[in-house]
């Protein structure tokens, strides 16, 4: 007999209108994060007592994410996608708003709150990937996430240039990029109006629920594609962090360092015109492998020196890393569980994968500002510290490939 799991119903049509809408939210309000991206460290930098902090609302941030990313699912999964996305809105108003008025009165404690709030939008943001395939046939899925994936190719452009324009448009630095921030985010809670996700249905009597959490997280699939999908993004994160303040500690200026976060952006997203073909011709593990590869590769330039060609070539293969490594990773997962686990697997997945990128955000400025005797030293140590947590996904990811077939 079938089970019901396998037969979700398919709407292709209907996918396609909103991966329209998800491209436009990625693009334009999903701008702001390579915006705090850029400026986080630098304004941690000036507001902080101590240098080792300065990547700390980095850090709030990916928590604010992380700690979201549970209760966003359990949300979306009982009221509907745009719940999830309107309350992301929301929250990164708020931060926005409290990250400007922290900057005015110069306090690292409430900038470190504004962080956190805007960590929720960051959460929801994440969630846009799976949005996108709800209501897409498993031949159209993995192009539905790497064509969301590539709006951020948008906000690759579109952040940095709003960064050069704000960050000293005003007395107090970083001010107006904050209030640039605000902006983005009305906007976005008025997109997702055009969002066509209707709420869930409540389960029939003797519907299959699927399997517990326990019962997922046992799946070898599962478990691999999220410690594939925590490294490569923690990684990213790592080294992300840090470059801005590498950049300009090196001698150069925030426009430079802007234009390295964009060139890095752009990489991130640009492969997701092809990225989601890939994986449907070679498979999710092979695209996820090459992906670690490239992050590795990433490591080892950065290590050669830090004159701006370095720091440019180290970005963008450190993008098109976790593209791959991440994109795939997500094709593993969203393949790997029913319709009706998704609300509990998603959740968890993000929490899994937010927790690392937390972790790597704090080590990323401790690493940076006080592991060595100076500004080259501590990017070359940010850049070191990928190597064993690319040995253990690469590892993880043969082991899934050799093991046995099971029934």
């Amino acid at each position: 007999m079938t089970d019901l799991a396998e037969l979700p119903v398919h709407d292709d049509a209907r996918a396609r209108r909103n991966v329209f809408v998800l491209v436009l939210a990625q693009a334009i309000p999903g701008a702001q994060m390579p915006m705090i991206f850029t400026i986080g460290g630098l304004a941690g930098q000036t507001l902080s007592p101590n240098l080792c902090w300065a990547t700390l609302p980095i850090t709030m941030l990916v928590l604010g994410s992380m700690l979201a990313a549970t209760p966003l699912s359990a949300l979306m999964a009982r009221h509907g996608r745009r719940a999830g996305f309107w309350t992301g809105s929301a929250s990164g108003v708020i931060g926005a708003a409290i990250g400007a008025y922290a900057l005015m009165q110069a306090s690292f404690h409430l900038f470190l709150l504004g962080s956190l709030f805007t960590g929720v939008y960051m959460s929801a943001q994440g969630f846009y990937r799976f949005a996108a395939t709800d209501a897409a046939s498993p031949e159209f899925r993995p192009k539905a996430i790497s064509i969301v994936m590539a709006g951020g190719l948008a906000s690759a452009i579109i952040g940095p240039q709003l960064v050069k324009v704000t960050a000293e448009a005003m007395a107090v630095p970083f001010l107006g990029t904050y209030l640039a921030v605000m902006a983005l985010n009305v906007f976005g809670a008025l997109l997702i109006f055009g969002l066509d996700a209707p709420l869930p249905p409540p389960p029939a009597e003797g519907a299959p629920r699927g399997r517990s959490r326990g019962e997922l997280l046992r799946d070898p699939v599962i478990l691999v594609a999220m410690v594939c999908a925590m490294v490569s993004y923690a990684l990213m994160n790592l080294v992300m962090t840090s470059s801005p303040l590498a950049v300009v500690g090196c001698g150069f200026t925030s426009s430079d360092a802007a234009d390295v976060v964009s060139a890095h952006v752009l990489a991130m997203y640009v492969p997701s015109f092809f990225t989601g073909h890939l994986i449907s011709r070679f498979g999710a593990p092979r695209i996820v492998g090459l992906g670690l590869f490239i992050l590795a590769a990433a490591g080892a330039v950065s290590l050669t020196g830090v004159q701006m060609e370095q720091f440019f070539g180290t970005m963008v293969l450190l993008g098109l890393g976790w593209n791959f490594g991440f994109i795939g990773a997500t094709t593993m997962l969203t393949a790997a569980h029913s319709p009706e686990e998704r609300g509990r697997i998603q959740g968890i997945n993000d929490l899994v994968v937010f927790g690392g990128v937390t972790l790597a955000s704090l080590s990323s400025g401790l690493l940076m500002n006080c592991s060595g005797a100076g500004v080259v030293a501590g990017w070359q140590a940010v850049n070191l510290a990928m190597l064993p947590f690319l040995v253990l996904a690469g590892g993880a990811l043969i082991w899934l490939v050799l093991r046995p077939e099971r029934d």
